[in-house]
């Protein structure tokens, strides 16, 4: 199954992901804006709270591939990204547990946005203990043999998947938001953001 290596995905993309005993990142494609590939949701104390990373636009190059796209690091944006993730989700059951091996990806820069996404899938997949193997594209294909998942990664276009709730944060005050980042599953389930991942429903084209 072909994916998009994103900014600690949604949940959707994680129900896909683990349906597989390996799969392949795209990163042939050209970058689009409004895609998860640098944004991702939580949910803080005012609700769904956007998180985006600044790029260096290239104005020279109308298509410039999502493997080329720099980060933009002039300013502290991963200070206040996870001073926001800290914010919302530090009474969470498990965010204790999970922050200490995530603060380096906050503090340690990474030149390509491509670098910094493939590290956010390497600490979820070794926060929950779980290895499935997978491969880059070398060249793009607009007709990919294997199942296309990569419309997972288009926050424009939102796949319609019915998650089973779960308990969050702030559900008391904004109900039950679903398909944030793959983070908040992960503080608030911990090891069971397996079970639950497995047990989800997924229908692609």
């Amino acid at each position: 199954m072909l994916f998009l290596p994103t900014y600690f995905a949604p949940i959707s993309q994680y129900v896909a992901l683990f349906k597989n005993d390996s799969f392949v990142f795209e990163v042939e494609d050209n970058f689009q804006k409004q895609t998860y590939r640098n944004r991702c949701y939580i949910y803080a104390a005012n609700g769904k709270l956007l998180l985006n990373i600044p790029i260096i636009h290239n104005k020279k190059e109308r298509n410039q591939k999502t493997k080329d796209i720099r980060i933009e690091n002039s300013f502290p944006w991963q200070k206040l990204h996870f001073k926001s993730i800290q914010s919302a989700y530090s009474s969470s059951p498990f965010f204790e547990f999970y922050q200490d091996d995530l603060m380096p990806i906050f503090e340690q820069k990474q030149s390509f946005l491509l670098d910094f996404n493939l590290k956010c899938h390497e600490y979820i997949m070794n926060a929950i203990q779980e290895v499935i193997p997978y491969k880059k594209t070398t060249i793009y294909d607009k007709e990919p043999t294997q199942k296309d998942a990569r419309i997972l990664g288009n926050a424009k276009k939102e796949h319609p998947i019915k998650l089973k709730s779960y308990v969050q944060v702030f559900d008391d005050k904004h109900g039950f938001i679903p398909n944030l980042s793959i983070l908040d599953l992960l503080f608030m389930e911990g090891p069971n953001l397996v079970c639950y991942l497995k047990e989800q429903k997924i229908i692609l084209e």
